[in-house]
């Protein structure tokens, strides 16, 4: 979902900057270096360095790596709250600094060669690379980036405004400076939220309108340029054989591919038979019962396609179904606890999915910020000062979802859901329905744009039903599935929170009161908490580690036990089947798959469509 893609690659990161081969014209008052990086953590790759660990510095360049897509696309506009984006356009676009996938805690060079940081935290200043270009050959200047954090917060999508809400002011100090204003010196993931800012063409904008959907090629800066479009059904991106930036050392030995396509597929399983067939070429298998039977094919055991599982350290966030507490239904914890208890992971996870997956229990699951025991130490002088507002069992229990029999009809858990019921006020009436004391049924509307969840909601439908619960599922498609999240019109839904390595102000738009009614924003279960507000506000301005773990697990902790989803599953690795016509690096970096680094073999092996031809 598109709403939720850009916190994949937020880090929050304090205010700490290395003074590594001064830069000479450094202002009054401010740090200079070539680097943003976070608790006094030194980075791993210092002035000098010639490429990243884990690449292949002269990777070979050609080819064509063919992806898949599943629904349609109608817009060639990714920042806005209108239409649906085509996937792949993070291509064209870079950033003022660059991160890289064996190394959190720092933010390396791109289209700002460096930084000089004010010594009081109050401001930033990026220094722009005169080489930096965009694909129309004019050259990058603060002018584009004072035009893009104007243009993302008055006219992007509403995560922009309230994700850059501590900015106070972007303004040019002369053609390659630019300085960022801060409201205050205690938001310490500030400079890299700024670092990280897709930064966009004004002279382009000054022609067509930003704020419409439009499938007109859009000027980029980065390593592909927008290459065939066939709207709705296909898009593709060329190497930009002139890319200004291809040498720095957080690109040296990427963008191997001559193309990136990507071809739009009506759901996943035609998407699995195309990919078989050869009409693509790499697919990331995240359904358990394809995984397991699909593949058993002759291709795969000959080694044509390769079916590979790669263990990764990313956080595996929060998967689940999330209840619209904008629905007065769902505002009683003591319903929302009973309509987890219904929901049969054990017999899901043994029928569905092959014993494949473990529960989740944590919104920050594979991570030193998940809360596995009872609070103590900082975690519990944090949750102390909100006591008398919290459940207790945020102080005498350590949350694990409820555990079933695996029979698929638990009805010691469905006996304890009727009781919850009934505390709430909902018992079953003469027509076996549950029912208020007005007489109002329960009824429940699961809101999906992909049939895949379907065989996942039946059977939790079938236990609803034997509480009393009318239940349905609804499939849309995926630009009415947008509009009516975006409107938050829907009962329960199903989404992942993903989880950053170092979490900050994307929690703010998850979980704080303030993105609660905001049309677009991605707190999908209507949270207004307090307690939830000021847990988020100290996670930001935590300024050490140590904090700032403490505190994050205290969110834990009462997200967990307020009840606001139901969670899913995780796995932590990646499912990867892709034909083998792709060389790879000899080391795989720890917080992705790297896919970017890949060259295609010389020649490549065959698939099953060039065979045909």
């Amino acid at each position: 979902m598109k709403r939720l893609v850009y916190t994949f690659i937020v880090f929050s990161l304090a205010i700490n900057l290395y003074n590594i081969n001064a830069i000479a014209s450094c202002l009054d008052g401010y740090v200079c270096s070539k680097y943003i990086s976070l608790f006094n953590a030194a980075p791993k790759y210092p002035v000098g360095s010639k490429n990243l660990d884990y690449v292949k510095p002269d990777a070979p360049k050609g080819g064509v790596i063919k992806y898949a897509a599943t629904g349609t696309y109608d817009s060639l506009n990714p920042f806005i709250l209108k239409g649906v984006s085509a996937a792949g356009m993070s291509y064209i676009y870079d950033s003022l600094m660059a991160s890289t996938l064996d190394d959190i805690f720092t933010r390396y060079p791109l289209i700002a060669e460096s930084v000089m940081t004010a010594k009081d935290g109050k401001s930033i200043i990026f220094v722009i690379n005169k080489n930096a270009k965009w694909h129309d050959g004019k050259s990058i200047t603060a002018d584009d980036v004072v035009f893009t954090f104007y243009t993302l917060i008055e006219k992007g999508n509403p995560v922009y405004a309230s994700y850059y809400a501590d900015i106070e002011k972007a303004e040019k100090i002369d053609d390659l400076k630019v300085k960022f204003t801060f409201k205050n010196n205690e938001n310490r993931e500030l400079p890299i939220i700024v670092s990280e800012m897709s930064i966009l063409p004004k002279h382009y904008y000054e022609k067509h309108k930003f704020d419409k959907t439009t499938l007109k090629k859009p000027v980029g800066s980065s390593a592909y340029k927008i290459g065939k479009v066939d709207a709705g059904r296909s898009i593709s991106y060329v190497l930009n054989e002139d890319y200004w930036a291809k040498d720095l050392l957080v690109n040296k030995g990427r963008f191997n591919f001559k193309e990136i396509s990507y071809d739009y597929y009506r759901d996943d399983t035609v998407s699995v038979e195309a990919l078989k067939s050869g009409s693509y070429d790499i697919r990331a298998e995240n359904i358990a019962r394809i995984w397991q039977t699909a593949y058993n094919i002759d291709a795969v055991k000959q080694g044509r396609i390769v079916k590979s599982e790669i263990p990764h350290d990313l956080p595996t966030g929060m998967q689940c179904f999330v209840m619209n507490m904008r629905k007065e239904k769902f505002n009683d914890i003591n319903v929302r606890k009973a309509l987890e208890l219904a929901f049969d992971f054990e017999w899901s996870n043994k029928t569905l999915f092959h014993n494949s997956y473990t529960r989740t229990r944590s919104y920050f699951s594979n991570s030193i910020y998940e809360a596995l025991a009872l609070p103590q130490g900082d975690e519990l002088a944090i949750l102390n000062q909100y006591k008398d507002k919290l459940p207790k069992e945020v102080f005498t229990e350590v949350y694990n979802p409820a555990v079933s029999d695996g029979s698929g009809m638990d009805r010691n858990n469905l006996k304890k859901a009727i009781e919850l019921f009934r505390l709430a006020g909902w018992t079953i009436n003469k027509e076996r329905k549950l029912a208020n004391k007005d007489g109002k049924t329960f009824k429940i509307e699961f809101l999906i744009d992909a049939s895949t969840f379907e065989r996942v909601i039946t059977p939790y439908i079938e236990s609803l039903s034997r509480l009393g619960i009318e239940a349905k599922v609804r499939l849309v498609d995926p630009a009415q599935y947008i509009k009516r999240l975006d409107e938050f019109d829907y009962d329960v839904i199903v989404t992942t929170f993903p989880s950053s390595q170092i979490p900050g102000n994307e929690l703010k738009s998850f979980w704080h009161s303030a993105s609660a009614d905001i049309k677009g924003m991605n707190n999908l279960a209507g949270v207004k908490n307090e307690v939830v507000d000021a847990l988020v506000d100290k996670i930001i301005k935590a300024q050490t580690k140590d904090y700032l773990i403490s505190a994050t697990k205290a969110l834990d902790m009462v997200l967990q036990h307020n009840h606001y989803v139901i969670p899913h599953w995780n796995i932590k690795i990646f499912r990867l089947v892709h034909w083998d016509k792709f060389g790879k690096p000899e080391k795989s970096p720890p917080y992705g798959l790297g896919v970017d680094t890949w060259w295609v073999k010389n020649p490549p092996i065959a698939t099953i469509e060039d065979e045909r031809k």
